[in-house]
């Protein structure tokens, strides 16, 4: 993979290691995303509910780890 080292506004350089983090939390989010895809005979309205929670779980740890400095 091409590694991009161009500034993006409101974002630090993270380091190499907040980076594998933040790579790790994207693969288990992925992972996630996959198995609920996979639940067959559910309530369509929790699942909805679940994907939208967990979405924004995954999106604040890896906030918490890249500490963007903007909103």
């Amino acid at each position: 993979m091409t590694k991009i080292t161009a500034d993006i506004k409101g974002y630090r350089q993270l380091s190499e290691a907040e980076q594998a983090e933040i790579n790790k939390l994207k693969d288990d989010a992925e992972y996630t995303r996959r198995r609920l895809e996979s639940l067959t005979n559910v309530d369509g309205r929790w699942l909805a509910i679940a994907r939208t929670h967990l979405q924004q779980g995954y999106m604040a740890a890896i906030r918490a780890i890249a500490k963007p400095e903007t909103f």
